[in-house]
């Protein structure tokens, strides 16, 4: 089934990665009340996890980068939880966007709009999402960018 997030990414140039499997005592992916609860994804390039510290050997641009990878690994979670029918997102509620910053970091919205651009130009206005940017001293595994989601179901 091919939907219109699909010729989407194809338009980009851009390809989901395999959904992560989770690392930990949790689920991916938790729908309630016609909700998705979508875990923190981190960011994967050529199956190596992004690490590092924005403001410390990490540029915008490579948080940026990180941030967008995050929002791809969400949006396969949700194509594979849906059994590859990504016509049934409604709307993309929230992203909560994790940075590894150093302490002097505080472009977190910033290093946000990756996730949140590739969000609109998947859904358009659908995409459009209410969000938080939060800079913290590390990840698991050493992750740039850790980012979770809310996504409505029609």
């Amino acid at each position: 089934m091919t939907t219109h997030v699909d010729r989407k990414l194809e338009e980009l140039g851009l390809s989901l990665p395999e959904a992560a499997a989770p690392v930990a005592a949790y689920v991916p992916v938790v729908e309630a009340g016609g909700l998705l609860h979508l875990s923190g994804q981190l960011p994967f390039k050529a199956g190596q996890l992004v690490t590092g510290r924005l403001g410390d050997g990490v540029s915008l641009e490579d948080g940026q980068e990180a941030a967008k990878l995050c929002g791809l690994m969400i949006v396969a979670q949700v194509k594979k939880y849906l059994g590859g029918d990504l016509s049934r997102v409604k709307r993309i509620v929230k992203l909560g966007v994790f940075v590894n910053s150093a302490a002097d970091f505080t472009d977190q919205p910033k290093v946000a709009n990756g996730a949140s651009e590739l969000m609109v130009a998947l859904f358009g206005d659908a995409g459009k999402h209410a969000r938080s940017a939060v800079g913290v001293p590390v990840l698991p595994l050493g992750a740039a960018v850790e980012v979770d989601a809310i996504v409505e179901l029609a």
